[in-house]
């Protein structure tokens, strides 16, 4: 039986059918060797725009977070596409609702300028943080987790657990460069 899996492997042209990936649920990646894939999503903050003292202090705290990881863990930064559409539509809703030219010219502006964001020479998305481990231990993760949490909490920054639509964004950033499939939010098990 596995020698006919792994002819049925060489065999397929689809790089997901190499990665030991057996479920996504309750915010960890289930492997086939009964290990999880869990972390954190990191809210993302500019300290560049504090003041000096305050930034360097942000620095400091966070050289101390990656001091206490003492587990092997992944930097993951991806990019997840963003639909303005919906805000498109509420400046639309505005303009039509404003009867101050003035006013309405300004949501004009706002209006071309979201116009010009859905060319097809920009790709609107945010940029994601995570800081991702394995582990087989649900208990172990558990702790992990929190602490995780609370260290970066102590920097000001605000963290929490991955879900299991984060862990399918950062697999398709890996397998399709960031593009989402028309399969989003399905994984596939034989």
């Amino acid at each position: 039986m596995s020698k006919k899996k792994d002819e049925k492997e060489l065999l397929s042209k689809w790089s997901e059918d190499w990665v030991p990936i057996k479920n996504i649920l309750n915010g960890m990646i289930l492997l086939e060797n009964g290990e999880y894939v869990t972390g954190i999503k990191i809210a993302p903050r500019n300290i560049f725009i504090l003041d000096a003292g305050t930034r360097d202090n942000a620095i400091y705290q966070l050289q101390n977070f990656y001091n206490t990881i003492n587990f092997e863990f992944w930097l993951v930064v991806a990019d997840r596409p963003v639909d303005i559409q919906v805000y498109l539509s509420q400046l639309q809703i505005l303009y039509n609702n404003s009867k101050n030219s003035i006013t309405r010219k300004l949501i004009t502006q706002d209006i071309n300028k979201a116009n010009m964001f859905t060319s097809a020479e920009y790709n609107v998305v945010d940029t994601e943080y995570y800081i991702l481990f394995k582990e087989k231990k649900l208990d172990v993760i558990q702790k992990r987790l929190h602490q995780m949490i609370s260290n970066l909490a102590n920097c000001g920054l605000n963290s929490q657990q991955t879900s299991n639509n984060d862990l399918r964004v950062i697999l398709d950033n890996f397998f399709n460069g960031g593009v989402m499939t028309p399969y989003s939010g399905m994984v596939m098990t034989k």
